[in-house]
């Protein structure tokens, strides 16, 4: 049988790197990639995608045929829209609904308001 320190001796030439671990936290995988995703600062990036990819089911197909969001900058979604006319129902008429629905989905927090 193979002392410990021996055996450790063994894994840190092999690894080139002391063993040291004890007392390091065991973390799962998914906690770790949300962790570093936070650090970054990757999130509102990942809920911009996620938006965008939603739009056509949140506003419809009519709606979606004739805008589409081009970002999301601080809570704030900027929507390009093709038509005048387009942009007016959606600014009169739509842009509360889209707002909730929105707020719904992704947190009140991800999408604060829509700017057309």
């Amino acid at each position: 049988m193979i002392s410990k320190s021996l055996r450790r001796l063994a894994i840190e030439e092999w690894r080139g790197l002391p063993e040291k671990l004890e007392g390091r936290p065991v973390v799962a995988v998914a906690e770790a990639i949300r962790s570093l995703v936070t650090r970054l600062g990757l999130t509102e990036r990942i809920n911009e995608n996620d938006i965008l990819a939603a739009w056509r089911e949140v506003v419809g197909e009519f709606l979606a045929e004739h805008s589409r969001p081009s970002r999301l900058v601080n809570g704030v979604l900027h929507v390009e829209v093709m038509q005048s006319s387009v942009r007016y129902e959606l600014d009169r008429t739509w842009r509360p609904e889209i707002l909730r629905k929105l707020q719904a989905r992704f947190g009140r927090n991800a999408v604060k308001d829509i700017r057309l």
